[in-house]
């Protein structure tokens, strides 16, 4: 695999690094794996070049940050070969925390703290690379949280910080206030919006590189028995017969050919899956057959 190795991008004037294409660990749970089992994906993945992995601390029911650190701690040394991402911000009805009485979000300094230690805790390390906001908060305190992530840096707990489906005026809000390193948004041939909801103008204006969640749809893309999706099917099927590469790896080589330096995530436990993600590096897509997807995924011209 290491012949295929993923390369890097830095994501902003702030210095953080990440791999490429991102190991998404949100489905952990589901693939139950043994400790072993994970440490052996965790190490496929930095073989291939993969080397940054995102979570938050409610994946999983609160489980994947613990999941992930049983088998860090297998082998510690991985760690500093990797950037470990996490989130916070939402606080779900689960048995996991019996106080919480009703589904919300909390952006306030002792929440955004306290779940950055129990994050640090669950995945056995001292730091995480780096933190983002989960969802936007309609109580949130821009200089609430620019003043918790100051703290958090300043104690070595944090290298960087970010956010995660935030409009265009909410990140550029908090941005003013601490540098951001990123914004990960929902994106897919499936799911336009940001590329037309000033999300990706405003951060390719800002020298930031989204993070890219469900880049295939949550698998929809496959698997859905929705009939109006078959165009658009064809059209990737067609491109990746055309290019000899795989429907997956056309999909996110689409995602990555735009200007503001996408950095796509996956979802899958396979790591031949992982490994198709990052086949996307390799090449690239012409302007019309960039197009035709496009046109395929909205089912009409450009003007």
């Amino acid at each position: 695999m290491s012949q295929m190795s993923c390369p890097t991008l830095q994501t902003s004037d702030d210095g953080l690094v990440l791999s490429r294409v991102v190991a998404g660990m949100w489905r952990m749970k589901e693939w139950e794996l043994s400790p072993q089992q994970r440490l052996a994906l965790i190490e496929q993945c930095l073989e291939l070049g993969v080397s940054s992995f995102d979570h938050a601390d409610i994946y999983g029911g609160y489980g994947v940050e613990g999941l992930f650190g049983e088998a860090l701690a297998l082998k510690p040394a991985l760690r500093e070969r990797m950037q470990i991402i996490s989130k916070c911000g939402i606080k779900l009805l689960n048995p996991a925390r019996p106080a919480h009485t009703i589904q919300h979000y909390d952006t306030t300094a002792a929440h955004i703290v306290a779940s950055v230690d129990n994050s640090l805790k669950e995945l056995r390390t001292d730091y995480l690379d780096l933190l983002l906001i989960h969802r936007p908060d309609p109580l949130m305190d821009f200089d609430e949280m620019a003043e918790a992530f100051k703290g958090l840096r300043k104690a070595g707990k944090v290298k960087h910080f970010g956010v995660s489906n935030f409009s265009r005026h909410q990140f550029e809000c908090l941005h003013k206030r601490i540098p951001l390193a990123t914004n990960q948004v929902e994106f897919s041939p499936m799911h336009l919006a940001p590329m037309f909801d000033e999300t990706f103008d405003g951060l390719q204006d800002k020298g930031v590189a989204p993070m890219i969640w469900s880049p295939l749809a949550g698998g929809r893309l496959f698997n859905s028995e929705d009939t109006k999706l078959q165009p658009l099917r064809d059209k990737i099927q067609q491109i990746a017969d055309e290019l000899n590469r795989p429907f997956t790896s056309v999909v996110f080589a689409w995602i990555m050919a735009l200007p503001c330096r996408p950095v796509p995530l996956t979802g899958s436990g396979r790591i031949a899956a992982i490994a198709e993600a990052v086949e996307a590096t390799r090449f690239t897509l012409g302007r019309e057959q960039w197009f035709e997807i496009l046109r395929a995924a909205r089912q009409h011209e450009v003007a």
